[in-house]
Formats: C-alpha cells, structure tokens, sequence
C-alpha cells in the first residue's frame, strides 16, 4: 500500500459532500443552514483550487488533469474493458473533478448572487442557481458510478482509499 490522497484532500473531499447534501436537502427548510452550507462550500472549492497547484503531488492539477483526447481515449479503453489502473485519478476521474469544482462553484457563485440587492427574488436567477444544482446533483451521481465502476474494475476500494489515505501500490501495467 502507498499513501496517495494526503489528509487535506480526504477532509475537502469528506466536507464538500457533506456541505453539498446538507445544502441540498435544506434547499426547502431552513434558508439560513441552506446559505451557510454554500459558503462552506464555496470555500472548501477555492480552498481546493489552491491545493491543486500547491499540495501534496497526487492532488495537484498537473498530476491528474488531461487533454480531452486523453479523457476520450480513456473512455473508449473503459468501453473495450481496456483501461489501464492509475494510482491517482485516471483521466476519466480528473475531468470529473474539474467539471465538479466548476459546477460547485457556480451553484455557490448563483446561490450568493441570490441575496445581493440586485438579484433578490429575481424569478431567472432562482430558476438559474436550481439549473445549475440540478446539473451538480447529476454530475455527482455520475462520479458515483464512475468510482463504484472502478472499484469493481481495478478490485479496489476507492471509498476506502479516500477515507484512510492509501492505495495498492502500482503493479505492471498501472500508472503512477
């Protein structure tokens, strides 16, 4: 086993899915815990944007994020039953990552323009911040499958992994 996801990665991982359900199941209730639950997680993803150019080597940017010829190569070899194991994130995962950092920041980005004077009850700006949760909520579903997907795949435990920290150690041929 080889220690991959450092702890600042597991807790943001962890807490933006916990600020992620809590604001979504509180969408209807207590408006106060529902806007606190998008700040946290409007800064957990600023927090992250930082961590993926300084932190530890598998959570930077350069380490996971590929060209999308790479990310279609990648899903074609998963289509054939073909794809290779990664150590950190395949290609597949980094697009997920990159596509879910965005969508969370937009849904916190919409939700904060909410309550500023200019777009107060404004019915498009409402309608905007649920497309965009909306679209979130689909894009975590499927980075469900994905990781449940390759769990099954690579007979790894991917939850595990992001709970403790470590992974199998590359065999032949994974990448690292």
């Amino acid at each position: 086993m080889i220690r991959v996801w450092d702890p600042f990665v597991r807790a943001f991982h962890w807490t933006l899915a916990l600020s992620f359900g809590v604001a979504w199941l509180s969408a209807e209730g207590p408006e106060g815990l529902h806007d606190w639950a998008g700040y946290a997680a409007g800064a957990l993803v600023a927090m992250r944007v930082v961590w993926g150019f300084l932190g530890a080597p598998y959570a930077r940017f350069a380490q996971f994020v590929r060209s999308p010829s790479a990310v279609i190569a990648y899903l074609r070899a998963i289509a054939t039953g073909s794809e290779a194991r990664f150590v950190g994130h395949n290609p597949a995962g980094g697009a997920m990552i990159v596509a879910l950092l965005i969508a969370m920041a937009a849904t916190a980005t919409t939700g904060w323009m909410l309550t500023t004077d200019a777009l107060w009850g404004m019915r498009w700006a409402q309608r905007l911040h649920s497309l965009v949760a909306h679209g979130l909520l689909l894009l975590v579903l499927a980075h469900l499958a994905g990781v449940a997907m390759a769990s099954l795949r690579h007979r790894e435990n991917l939850v595990r992994a992001m709970i403790f920290g470590d992974k199998r150690a590359p065999e032949p041929g994974d990448v690292a």
